[in-house]
Formats: structure tokens, C-alpha cells, sequence
């Protein structure tokens, strides 16, 4: 049976602490990268050999965010001219550093595959198996990710013309309900109320979630509001064991609520897949008590 190498983990302020060729060695060794290489590499002998050093470019990828690198055209530049950081991440002398458009194609082949859920399922099953999830709550949140892309100026809604007082004649009233009748029925599933989703499957509410990135509002910790444009993630967490069951990316004007039902589907299929043990039947009922309320 597979054990996790409870071992190995770390505390984020003691990885800081450590020098950059210890801290990489200590993050990499816990990366289950099989999965992704098998997504992104040929899957015939056929044609061009690969050139690229597909493990060496996942651990760039991991080495850009643990060292705050802001692009992907500062990280291939910091891979070209500090020799260091260009071996800690796994290229050999002889590598080719992979241009901004490798890296792009190489994500988007990650992207489009499912191989960043299986790391996540087999990372979750193994942690429910040695009973490293020991949570009676799940916490639901979203955070906000800014996009790369050149925001687009807000467009200024028009207000609506006054109501007129009164009670509406018999014929108006009917063509107001058939209007708002069709206007209900041209919205997304996003746009509908929450409990539209209830009687959707999770396929469909994953297929349909904005994706596009969008201008986003939230308070900060002093009541401020605060404004970005791009993305948010919501994710569905234990709360003792911080370990994230499900996670969502959508469009930064989603609703935080509208993406509550979505990961609580997800959470509940993702361990019924899982397995049926008693320790898995477990984590499904704080599902289901969830779920209910």
C-alpha cells in the first residue's frame, strides 16, 4: 500500500529559510510528476524525437511560483542567465532552454488533459487511507488571481427608465411576464438563482462556469473594496488537515456562492470514486450534512 512521505513535508516558513538549492530539493522530491510526463510526451515513435526536457520544465513551473517570478518570460530569462537555477531545475548542460512559446504549448497539453486531477485524486485517496483528513468541516472560500491580459474598460450601465405607479393593465401585465419569461430562459446556469443548479450534473456545471477574465470587486480586511481583473479559485478545504478536496477556477465576477454547490458536487463524487471504506464513508456524510444545510 502506497504510503505518503508524511516526512518530507515542511513548513513554509522553514522552506524559505533553507538555501535555494536545498529548498528545490526538498519540494521536488515530494512531486508525483508521472502522471503529467505521460500527458505531455509522444505517445508514438513516430515522428520529431522530443528535444525538450519535459520533468526539467515542470520543476521550472513549481520554481517559478516558490521564487515569486513574475512571467514566464522572466523565468526563461532567469534560466538562461543564472547557470545555478538553470541546473536546480533539472536541465542538463546540453538542454535546449525552452523558449515562451514551449512553455505555453507545454501547458496548454497540461491543461487540456486531466492529468493535474489524477495527481490531486491519488494525493487525496492516499491521505484518506493513512488518516491524514480527519475534518468534521469543510471550509468553502475564493481568492482572487489577476490576469495577464489587457484589461477591458467597465462598460457603464444605463439606468432604467422610472416605473410608472399604479397597477399595471391586465394585457401589460402578461406581456411583462412573458418578457421576463424569456429573459429567464437566455440566461446561463451561472446567471440563474443558486438553486437552478441543484438538479444539474457536476460535468455540466464545470462545462458551463465563465471562464473569460473579467472585472472583479471583493472588501479587503478594512471593509475597502478592492478591484483586479482575470480569475478567481474556489476551493473546498479541510479545515483541520488544509488538504484542498475540490478546487474551481472561473471568471473574476462570479459570485462566490455560485461556485459553493459546483465543489460540494465535486467533493462528493470525487470520494465516491475513491473508494467505499468506512474511513471514506466518513468524509461523505460531513459531505452530505453539508450539503443538506
Amino acid at each position: 500500500m502506497p504510503i505518503i512521505r508524511q516526512e518530507s513535508l515542511f513548513d513554509m516558513k522553514d522552506l524559505y529559510e533553507l538555501e535555494p538549492t536545498k529548498r528545490f530539493e526538498a519540494i521536488f522530491s515530494t512531486l508525483h510528476i508521472e502522471p503529467l510526463l505521460f500527458a505531455v510526451s509522444k505517445k508514438t515513435v513516430y515522428g520529431a524525437p522530443a528535444e525538450l526536457n519535459y520533468p526539467a520544465m515542470i520543476y521550472a513551473l513549481v520554481a517559478r511560483i516558490v521564487e515569486r517570478i513574475p512571467t514566464i518570460k522572466d523565468l526563461v530569462r532567469r534560466l538562461r542567465r543564472d547557470f545555478m537555477f538553470h541546473l536546480e531545475c533539472g536541465f542538463l548542460f546540453s538542454d535546449r532552454i525552452p523558449s515562451e512559446a514551449s512553455f505555453s504549448r507545454f501547458t496548454q497539453k497540461l491543461s487540456e488533459s486531466n492529468a493535474l486531477e489524477t495527481v490531486q485524486e491519488a494525493l487525496l485517496l492516499q491521505a484518506i487511507q493513512e488518516d491524514f483528513i480527519h475534518d468534521d468541516v469543510v471550509s468553502i472560500d475564493a481568492t482572487h488571481v489577476e490576469s495577464r491580459d489587457r484589461s477591458t474598460p467597465q462598460v457603464k450601465k444605463s439606468k432604467p427608465q422610472p416605473k410608472k405607479r399604479g397597477r399595471k393593465p391586465k394585457k401589460e401585465q402578461v406581456a411583462y411576464q412573458k418578457e421576463k419569461q424569456k429573459q429567464e430562459e437566455k440566461k446561463t446556469i451561472y446567471e440563474k438563482a443558486i438553486e437552478h443548479q441543484l438538479d444539474i450534473d457536476l460535468e455540466t456545471l464545470r462545462t458551463a462556469i465563465p471562464l473569460q477574465p473579467t472585472w472583479g470587486i471583493k472588501k479587503n480586511s478594512e471593509g475597502k473594496n478592492t478591484f483586479w481583473f482575470g480569475f478567481k479559485i474556489h476551493l473546498a478545504v479541510g479545515s483541520k488537515s488544509q488538504y484542498i478536496l475540490q478546487s474551481l477556477v472561473s471568471s473574476a465576477s462570479l459570485n462566490d456562492g455560485k461556485a459553493a454547490i459546483p465543489l460540494l458536487k465535486g467533493v462528493q463524487e470525487r470520494l465516491t470514486s475513491l473508494g467505499s471504506g468506512a474511513k471514506t464513508s466518513k468524509y461523505l456524510q460531513v459531505i452530505s450534512q453539508t450539503w443538506t444545510n
